[in-house]
């Protein structure tokens, strides 16, 4: 009469799985990189408190879920800038300020992106500026990895938040 539970049940546990976990982590990364507001450290967070054996797939995951949305913020970028040059015919004024401090300070300045806020916005602005994309994307993921390797070591107890 009630086989019903038992499949719901079975249902819910392969979606608490730690493979479901990784998969909702990336996600979770992935949205964070991007405009959008996210908190895959959260996700991290409770993945590895419920499954500690996990924790360097986890560090792997979410850098590269982090990472990958970088590749789409840098992407929107670089194509809003495409599209203001190419259909409004306006050239973009590379003489301000903050971009020639950009410009000066180069991908190097991308390893802050891991920054709240701050970050989403320096790799907006890398594609606007059309930086290097291999260059930049490596030090976005050197800034990415470390936030998470900080956060990967306070979980295995190696650093005190305390």
């Amino acid at each position: 009469m009630f086989e019903w539970i038992n499949t719901l049940q079975v249902w819910l546990q392969g979606w608490m799985s730690a493979e479901a976990g990784l998969w909702g982590l990336f996600f979770s990364a992935f949205v964070s990189a991007t405009l959008l507001p996210g908190s895959s450290e959260f996700v991290m967070t409770a993945l590895v408190t419920a499954y500690p054996d996990i924790v360097w797939q986890a560090f792997a995951v979410a850098t590269a879920g982090n990472v990958v949305g970088c590749l789409l913020s840098y992407g929107m970028g670089y194509g809003a800038r495409e599209g203001l040059e190419r259909f409004r015919g306006v050239k973009v004024d590379m003489d301000h300020p903050l971009v020639q401090r950009l410009r000066r300070w180069g991908t190097p300045a991308l390893f802050l992106s891991f920054l709240p806020l701050v970050g989403d916005v320096l790799v907006v602005a890398a594609g606007w500026l059309k930086l290097p994309l291999g260059a930049s994307m490596a030090w976005i993921a050197a800034g990415k990895a470390a936030r998470y390797l900080v956060l990967a070591l306070g979980l295995l107890g190696v650093l005190s938040f305390a």
